[in-house]
């Protein structure tokens, strides 16, 4: 550890905020060296499975359990990683921080064989979010994307476009029937990826293609902010849509609620152990294309694992982010922990389309799948985004586009939100 290091581990682990255990901080007491694992408590055991896997004779793999919110992860990361704690051997990174990581140089790219073994076999998409300036910066290890669910007693063929499930959905309401339509309208990054998936359909970008500039092209923008518009203003938006999460978007199709749902797929387990009788008439199909000639390009997510740049072992540390990354990992993951894989060939594994007899759309989905920008200014440029269009049913389509092209500006030069 650096002279300093260990001053900066005791700071920091005196704010309360990190709620980190004190043995993080702790050197390597001989023998085989510890490897930390800063990464969200997985409930299903994906990660502690996986770490257990993966030590070995040479080193331990020790999991530091961050929070299950990813704005709390990413703070209590920043900080560490900001303060050069030597701690951090590995990070369960969520996708949009690569930029932002490897701009800091808080995090080690992979080179020569190391790269190409982290990156082969793996879905495209999952590469490219774990790549910045054209360097790969982590190794694939869960991918994550939203599918269209809704109930097969109400409707008989699904939507297969917004119109298509407005339609629907007003059509339901005439006959008396359950209606809604679920997805995630709070002023947070939910809101943010519904925005870029739905622009990305509309054949839009928020930044150019190097992320150093404002995009926001005039025609998509406002095709994606009138299909907002429109949904959060027809009876099919729930009365909560702005204060409305992933899981609150799962408890009220449980309840029998709503028609339409666009979520993950951690809901199918849910739905089949908390609500049998919605699950039997569950159904899931493509999210819905904003015109009919263009497929949905969905925004990814997942984790990727990354090398902190201040580790003291970090030879080993990228060999275990391989091993953790590994196929064996991503099965567990992928059956225990409802988190899909990177590795495109287990989507034929008889294990794995047991567990997601909607593995076909999973690979579609992911095929044509967008990112959200790569800039290390990402974070300043969702709450941007969210804060702009947050509440949906405000929207003005014609207004907006300048609206949100002046706060996506000002995030990118550092001049604070509005």
């Amino acid at each position: 550890m650096s002279p300093r290091g260990r001053p900066l581990c005791t700071a920091i682990l005196a704010l309360v905020t990190l709620g980190l255990s004190l043995s993080a901080c702790g050197g390597d007491e001989g023998g085989a060296p510890t490897l930390n694992w800063y990464v969200f408590d997985e409930p299903g055991g994906s990660f502690t499975n996986a770490a257990k896997n993966c030590s070995t004779d040479s080193y331990d793999i020790k999991v530091q359990v961050l929070p299950a919110d990813a704005d709390q992860q990413r703070e209590q990361l920043v900080r560490r990683l900001a303060a050069g704690d030597t701690s951090i051997d590995l990070i369960g990174m969520d996708v949009i921080w690569t930029a932002e990581f490897a701009g800091a140089e808080w995090i080690l790219p992979l080179e020569g064989k190391a790269a190409e073994a982290a990156t082969k076999g793996k879905l495209e998409a999952a590469v490219e979010s774990a790549t910045y300036e054209d360097e790969v910066y982590g190794v694939p290890f869960t991918s994550n994307t939203q599918l269209l669910w809704y109930r097969k007693d109400l409707v008989k063929t699904p939507p297969t476009t917004w119109d298509e499930m407005l339609d629907m959905s007003a059509k339901l309401e005439q006959e008396g029937k359950p209606h809604l339509i679920q997805t995630q309208g709070q002023r947070y990054e939910g809101l943010t990826v519904l925005f870029n998936t739905v622009l990305a359909s509309s054949g839009g970008s928020i930044l150019n293609d190097d992320a150093t500039k404002v995009s926001l092209e005039e025609e998509p923008t406002r095709t994606a902010l009138e299909v907002l518009s429109k949904y959060a203003r027809s009876d099919g938006a729930p009365d909560t849509l702005s204060t409305s999460i992933e899981d609150d978007n799962r408890l009220s199709f449980e309840a029998g609620e709503s028609a339409f749902m666009l979520n993950y797929p951690f809901v199918y387990p849910s739905a089949e152990a908390n609500a049998p009788e919605v699950f039997k008439n569950l159904g899931w199909a493509m999210f819905p294309r904003v015109t009919a000639d263009e497929p949905a390009h969905v925004t990814l997510g997942g984790v990727n694992i990354g090398v902190g740049a201040m580790s003291k072992h970090p030879d080993e540390a990228f060999e275990a982010a391989a091993c953790l990354a590994g196929e064996d990992n991503q099965v567990y993951a992928a059956t225990n922990g409802g988190l899909p894989p990177t590795i495109e060939s287990l989507y034929s594994d008889d294990t794995v389309r047991e567990t997601y007899p909607f593995a076909d759309e999973l690979v579609a989905t992911f095929k044509e799948a967008t990112l959200r920008p790569q800039t290390p200014l990402y974070n300043d440029v969702s709450l941007a985004v969210s804060g702009t269009l947050h509440p949906l049913e405000d929207i003005d389509p014609e207004a907006d586009v300048d609206k949100l092209r002046d706060a996506v500006t000002r995030a990118l030069n550092g001049e604070g939100l509005l």
